[in-house]
């Protein structure tokens, strides 16, 4: 009889993880390729790692999100050892920090105070971030006039991908009014974004910089329309490119299987397969 596997604590395996870095980032002993990095050559792998959780889940792969947010947990460790060792910060700061922000921004859960709805919680939740973004401006500045010159839009990454970035822009933007009415009014404005590509794509003086603005705001709008429909749009536009691969593949292999190479198959060909592969659910 085999005995269970012993259970893994939370504690010592992060520690392990703590004493793994540390032992990778050593100047004398650790590994040279783990010594040479720094905060931004780390961080296009820290941005990887975190769409290759998102990948994970849409797989449904519960194993493979393991593996996943252990890579994007040792980003985590990368970056908080490299701290250490300038004196910036530790893991501890940066477990403490995320610990004290989540209390602070859930009264109604580590305080005496309302339990809201979801709506009610969104709510506050924003407006605890705005007070938090008032507070951080007066102390920079010593002041309470200094929070003049704060913006709604102030903290909004600007190395968000493109489409993330626009939805929290209006989303900033929508709390203190400057939204559509409702959803017709965007439809009227994408109505009119793609009149404006369409002129600007016919008007021979019109500049490629001058139609890019122009695609430019038909995207903006699409962010719009996501959300005011509650879709999260850089969400829906992956779940879009996994579904167009899938179709695509699809037509492929239909054609592979007949001996033939896309380039043989006409536009009609390859939209009837198209057409097949999207009644394949």
């Amino acid at each position: 009889m085999t005995s269970a596997k012993p259970k893994k604590l939370l504690a010592d395996e992060i520690l392990r993880l703590h004493k793994i870095m540390h032992d990778l980032r050593d100047p004398k002993t650790g590994c040279p390729w783990d010594v040479e990095q720094d905060f931004e050559s780390i961080a296009p792998y820290t941005i990887e790692e975190a769409y290759e959780v998102a990948d994970a889940i849409a797989g449904g792969n519960r194993q493979k999100l393991a593996e996943e947010l252990g890579d994007l947990l040792l980003q985590v460790v990368f970056h908080s050892q490299m701290a250490a060792e300038e004196g910036s910060f530790t893991m501890a700061d940066v477990a403490a920090g995320i610990s004290d922000k989540m209390i602070r921004r859930h009264p109604h859960v580590f305080a005496d105070d309302v339990r809201p709805d979801a709506a009610g919680q969104t709510k506050r939740w924003e407006d605890i971030k705005a007070a938090e973004r008032a507070a951080e401006a007066e102390a920079k500045t010593g002041s309470e006039t200094g929070t003049a010159d704060l913006s709604v839009l102030d903290g909004i990454s600007i190395n968000l991908p493109a489409m993330v970035r626009a939805e929290k822009l209006q989303k900033r933007a929508a709390r203190v009014g400057f939204d559509w009415p409702d959803m017709q009014a965007v439809f009227a404005k994408m109505d009119e974004e793609i009149a404006e590509l369409q002129d600007a794509m016919a008007d021979a003086r019109k500049t490629q910089s001058d139609i890019a603005d122009e695609v430019g705001d038909i995207l903006f709008v699409a962010a719009n329309i996501a959300r005011k429909a509650g879709v999260n749009p850089e969400t829906a536009l992956l779940a879009c490119n996994r579904k167009f691969e899938t179709r695509f593949r699809y037509v492929e292999a239909a054609l592979q299987s007949q001996n033939r190479r896309l380039e043989e198959a006409t536009l009609e060909e390859m939209e009837s397969l198209w057409q097949e592969a999207k009644h394949k659910r």
